[in-house]
């Protein structure tokens, strides 16, 4: 099964946010598990609200994250990790030892694209041990009228990193679907437009 860690350098880039409804849209495909990997437990925590109506498994473990990792890609179709903010946590590290891909949200921001040159660096030295590991960059939280998102593009694609042709906007339906404890993917058509970004961007990262 294959393993992805969502990965970010700093908070705020919807590191999280992502991560869950990326299993989401996982578990449309087959069996999924995310793994919270973050000792801020937030993941789990949504799931906690959520309490089981959208059918999607957190485990909460940031101790021993190798093994968790290698225990759960045997079990389910699919594993997503969300790890901690800082590509250097250990939790982190270890879920790149193990990942087949590590998606890395970004913001179209000159703050959090100079932040992005760390994670090339952490991944480099990833690839050491799990050659592999594959990269993909995400603009998160993308304002396609903006000046400075139709630049975060042209940034990006100057890093040494594959850059992801899906973006995920700015909508206000990924934090109205959080806070009812759902995701995209349980809010009908409210969802519609976030479900098709999220789904192009899976069929990125793992095929059709």
């Amino acid at each position: 099964m294959p393993a992805i860690a969502v990965v970010g350098s700093k908070g705020g880039v919807g590191k999280t946010t992502l991560a869950l409804n990326f299993a989401a849209g996982l578990g449309q495909r087959g069996e999924v598990h995310l793994l919270d990997a973050d000792p801020q437990r937030s993941a789990f925590q949504w799931s906690l609200i959520d309490d089981g109506r959208e059918g999607l498994p957190v485990m909460a473990e940031s101790d021993h994250v190798g093994e968790t990792v290698r225990a759960l890609r045997r079990e389910h179709d699919h594993l997503v990790v969300d790890c901690p903010p800082a590509v250097n946590a250990p939790q982190t590290l270890e879920a790149l030892a193990h990942a087949d891909v590590a998606v890395v949200p970004v913001l179209p921001s000159p703050m959090d694209l100079w932040a992005t040159v760390h994670i090339v660096e952490t991944l480099a030295e990833a690839r050491k041990e799990n050659p592999r590991l594959r990269a993909l960059l995400v603009i998160n939280q993308l304002e396609s009228r903006t000046v400075l998102s139709r630049l975060a593009r042209m940034a990006v694609e100057e890093l040494e990193l594959e850059v992801a042709q899906s973006a995920i906007r700015r909508r206000a339906i990924y934090r109205n679907s959080a806070l009812e404890g759902r995701t995209i993917y349980g809010m009908g058509k409210r969802g519609e437009a976030a479900v098709q970004e999220m789904n192009a961007l899976i069929e990125e990262v793992i095929g059709p």
